[in-house]
This record gives structure tokens, sequence and C-alpha cells, in this order.
């Protein structure tokens, strides 16, 4: 190594943390998809366990709907419960709670990945792909997963979007402020099409089981 190169400090790296979405009560699929069990494990576990094998830190999951089994699921793994009760009002009271708890944790962090409970395919891997695609300042950016023509979750967003992913209403999510800040060019697409897979209704869960 030339005496002149710069070793990368991982301080130097932009503090990111997680918020997974899990309050929904599941209407279509008739039972809580965040129980779901994927190859013997809980849906909503291989989602926390995936965030927790990454740099990501800390992890907030947000419960609602079953809150009582969900948290039954994760009580042995160490993350986060933001208790959402007013999740019937939709998503975005989930995302109002999850960034609350996440900022009380530490009002330091760069951003925040915003994840869903019901993509099976979501990775470690899956948030690698996104963290070697972000800017080395997140700053005013979103780095969001691409697939079947949109952006949306699993995505990256600068803690500048937090004050507006907390004004968000009813079930307005976050792939409005994508949308958004897409026409500024602020968005970086990143392709990941087997997000595109969600688990909501028992066929959907029939078609993953039989991959």
């Amino acid at each position: 190594m030339s005496p002149i190169e710069k070793v990368p400090n991982p301080r130097d790296r932009p503090r990111i943390g997680a918020i997974v979405l899990a309050a929904g009560a599941s209407t279509r699929l008739g039972e809580p998809k965040q129980l779901i069990r994927i190859d013997g494990v809980p849906l909503i576990v291989r989602i926390a366990t995936a965030a927790l094998d990454s740099p990501l830190w800390p992890i907030v999951i947000v419960v609602g709907s079953s809150a009582v089994e969900v948290r039954a699921e994760l009580a042995r793994l160490p993350v986060l419960i933001a208790e959402n009760s007013a999740w019937i009002e939709g998503m975005a009271s989930s995302l109002r709670a999850g960034i609350t708890t996440l900022q009380s944790f530490s009002r330091s962090l760069d951003g925040a990945l915003i994840a869903l409970c019901d993509q099976p395919a979501f990775t470690s891997a899956t948030i690698a792909r996104l963290l070697e695609s972000a800017p080395a300042s997140l700053d005013g950016h979103i780095v969001a997963a691409h697939y079947q023509g949109r952006l949306g979750a699993p995505a990256l967003f600068s803690r500048t979007y937090f004050t507006t992913l907390s004004n968000l209403s009813g079930e307005e999510g976050a792939r409005s402020v994508i949308a958004a800040a897409r026409l500024t060019n602020h968005v970086i697409p990143v392709d990941l099409p087997e997000m595109a897979v969600d688990l909501d209704t028992p066929a959907d869960i029939a078609r993953f089981r039989s991959r």
C-alpha cells in the first residue's frame, strides 16, 4: 500500500438504522403474515435477522396488529420494538412510530432503511446492494429498490427525509416521498427484481413455498 493511500475508516461511513414495518392486520391473507413460517422460520424473524446480519443499527420493528404474538417471536433478538397503537390508521402511522423510536435511540444517525415485513426475498445481501449504491454522504438522497418498473421498499432514506416521512397520513407510504425526490434527481435506483415478491394472499405464499 502506498504511504499516501488512506485506509477507509468505518467511522466515515454513514450511520444508518433500520425500520421494519410489521403492524398491519393482513386482511387479504386472513392470518398475520408476520407469523407465516418460511422454511420453518416466522417471516418477521427472517426479516429482522437479515437486518441484524448487516451493518445497520439499531433495528426497529414496528408492531401493531398481533403485537403480542409478534413480540414473542422477536423476544430473543436484539431489536427495538415500536408499538403503534394507531396502526389501523394506515402505514403512515407506522412510519411515524418507527422514526420516533429510531431518533429516541440516537439523534446522530445519517439515515434509515425502511423495509416491509412481507418481502421474503429480503436478506442481508439486499441491504449490502443498497449500501454499495449509496453515496459517501447520504445527505439528501434516497437509495431505493427498483422492480417491475417502480421504485419502493426496501429503501435507504437520508435523515433529511425523516420529517417528511413523519408527516405522512393515512395509507400514504414512503413511495410518495421517493416519487417526489425522483423529480429532483435525488433517488438512486438499485435493480432488485426479487423484491417484487410479497406475501399478501394464500396464493402468494403457496407460490413462494413451491419455488
